[in-house]
């Protein structure tokens, strides 16, 4: 899928001028608290220099990357009155906190969503409930996975394409895979929020030649790990007690982010064995 322009990195020679004053008044503006001034007076800064200054803790960063996650609802910077991003400390301080809750903890979107809507401003773990601490006791893994019922929100497939900049070729080719479901009602098909974010994660590999058949191999994992973790807990999670029941799905979800970990640690040391 053809990637849009890039008109924050790549301007056009006739808009170099243009640029260039937009960011000198978002930047006058915010010195002087006037309206183009950050929460507090604070300077406003381009997309492009927010990719330079996260660049050393995250070297993955990309504008691209930072634009899905506006697309996402995750990130609101200011606009110029030429249409260019500005962003002050408090939005690269949010940024910042986003990207580490997904290089750390592994959490979806939609769990990031939640957790920013909460309140939370750092990217530290929260113990999980009842975590013992000391020396010799069980690392305390954030759970960063739920398996318990979401909101119910359904979106049809327009929903999602306008959400997440799919091609509607793709859904269908991830449908036929196998890859996504959706829920038949009245005629129109449905998807629930986690099947909109794999539609969203798909579309970002699609811009590198990812197609559906090539997830064949994610679908068949989290097949297998499913069924292993099912295993393992099918005694509990089949419990009449309901708190019996309760800490099993707890321990469930406590599984799930340690083999989440476990799956990130095997791939980044098969990577740096590509790279040397």
């Amino acid at each position: 899928m053809a990637s849009p322009a890039n008109t924050d990195t790549q301007p056009a020679a006739t808009e170099v001028e243009q640029l260039a004053d937009d960011v000198q008044r978002a930047q006058q503006a915010a010195a002087a608290g006037g309206p183009g001034a950050g929460a507090g007076g604070q300077k406003a800064i381009t997309i492009g220099a927010v990719c330079k200054a996260l660049a050393q803790e995250f070297p993955d960063i990309s504008i691209s990357k930072i634009r899905y996650l506006e697309d996402q609802k995750l990130l609101a910077p200011r606009r110029t009155p030429g249409g260019y991003r500005v962003y002050t400390q408090a939005d690269v301080a949010r940024l910042r906190t986003i990207l580490r809750m997904q290089r750390d903890e592994f959490l979806p979107l939609r769990v990031i969503r939640q957790e920013l809507a909460a309140g939370r401003t750092n990217a530290e773990p929260a113990p999980m409930p009842g975590a013992r601490q000391g020396r010799d006791t069980h690392r305390a893994w954030r759970r960063s996975v739920s398996v318990r019922a979401g909101n119910g929100a359904l979106y049809t497939l327009e929903d999602v394409l306008e959400e997440t900049s799919a091609d509607a070729k793709l859904v269908l080719e991830l449908e036929d895979y196998g890859v996504v479901k959706g829920e038949l009602r009245g005629g129109v098909r449905y998807f629930d929020e986690t099947e909109r974010e794999i539609i969203g994660a798909v579309a970002e590999l699609a811009r590198y030649g990812v197609g559906g058949r090539n997830l064949r191999v994610f679908r068949s994992s989290a097949d297998s790990e499913a069924t292993l973790l099912q295993q393992i807990l099918a005694p509990a999670l089949r419990s009449r007690n309901p708190q019996r029941r309760k800490e099993a799905v707890e321990a469930l979800e406590n599984l799930a982010a340690v083999t989440t970990h476990l799956k990130h640690l095997l791939l980044v040391r098969d990577l740096r064995k590509i790279v040397r």
